[in-house]
């Protein structure tokens, strides 16, 4: 299944101080709240609402690749970069950025509280509206942890603890509640009555078949064995999706990954058992019998089924109940008094 990827173009990420814990541009070398460097292990998130960049000289410093953490005095330098912008250090003992990791999809748009005011912010803003603090990363929302778009283990760095799914678990409890309470009013017997047969009732059915040939159009998937007159096709349809991949540099790459899916259709024609005709028979009694048509050549006789039902009366009310087997349903003679069962909804449980 041949793969192709597009470039949809590139995004800019964000990196959380880990010495103010403010959030900053992920091309930013030092904290834009305390100064401090970005450090060698930082980790890059996703902000809430990621556009696409539009500056090409911005595009261009995005695809250079990887940053280099120089090896002396531990300064981010880009990639493009031959000695270190702080020390003046040799970058070839510097470290690059770990890079081609494809990233978590963006958090959603929450809102987040500012710790210096206590003003509500969404979570696209870094600054506070009100006080211009710095504003931390949405609570309980986990780091992009990464896997490695070309198989590789996952990137390094303790992952914050996701928010437990409460209202999630809340419905599902919920509907189970609701479930058990339906089949307790359904299944568990909540009163007795003493109840008279009134009338006993049984229909059997057997079904003529005949060898005949049926047509099939735009079945899914190979025709089966015995098939004739057989017509396929293959319908291919593209299907995508975006994956967002870290540049190592601050900046992450949307693709577009699309493959083809093949899926067969086949019209035909196989020779299948059709019932022609259906004879049914039904009495009031406690001896049902069955119909025995006379068969010609190419015909069978399908599976026969057998209906039961036993009505009761007690106190001017009616109730109906359906017999296991033939032995459970010659039992109940007209006349004879037994104990029903019943359900919350007033249906039979069981009798004796």
């Amino acid at each position: 299944m041949a793969r192709t990827e597009k470039s949809k173009g590139f995004i800019q990420l964000e990196w959380v101080c880990p010495n103010c814990n403010s959030r900053n541009l992920g091309p930013k070398k030092t904290c834009e709240s305390c100064g401090a460097a970005q450090p060698e292990n930082v980790q890059f998130y996703a902000p809430a609402e990621a556009k696409l960049i539009q500056d090409t000289n911005v595009a261009k410093a995005a695809k250079a690749g990887a940053d280099i953490h120089c090896g002396f005095c531990g300064t981010r330098n880009p990639a493009t970069a031959a000695v270190c912008s702080q020390c003046g250090g040799d970058l070839k003992e510097g470290k690059a950025r770990q890079a081609g990791r494809e990233m978590q999809r963006e958090a959603p748009i929450v809102e987040v509280k500012c710790t210096n005011c206590g003003e509500m912010n969404p979570s696209t803003r870094r600054m506070c509206s009100n006080c211009g603090a710095p504003l931390p990363r949405a609570a309980g929302e986990a780091p992009s942890v990464q896997k490695n778009a070309g198989g590789g283990a996952d990137a390094t760095g303790s992952a914050a603890k996701r928010k437990f799914p409460w209202l999630i678990l809340g419905g599902v409890v919920a509907c189970l509640v609701v479930v058990c309470i339906g089949a307790y009013m359904l299944f568990a017997p909540s009163k007795t009555v003493t109840a008279t047969v009134s009338e006993v009732y049984w229909q059997t059915s057997v079904p003529l078949q005949e060898m005949q040939s049926v047509n099939y159009s735009n079945e899914q998937g190979s025709p089966p064995a015995g098939a004739y007159n057989v017509s396929c096709y293959d319908d291919v349809q593209q299907v995508c999706e975006q994956k967002t991949v870290d540049q190592g540099n601050g900046y992450a790459e949307v693709v577009e990954e699309c493959h083809d899916e093949t899926t067969q259709y086949c019209s035909y024609t196989v020779d299948e058992w059709t019932t022609i005709q259906t004879y049914t028979l039904e009495g009031y009694d406690l001896f049902p019998v069955y119909s025995d048509p006379n068969l010609f050549s190419g015909q069978r006789l399908g599976e026969a089924t057998l209906t039961l039902d036993v009505h009761f009366t007690s106190g001017g009310e009616g109730y109906l109940y359906h017999p296991d087997s033939m032995g459970e349903f010659q039992m109940f003679a007209p006349g004879s008094t037994w104990t029903l069962h019943l359900n919350a909804l007033g249906g039979v449980v069981s009798v004796e």
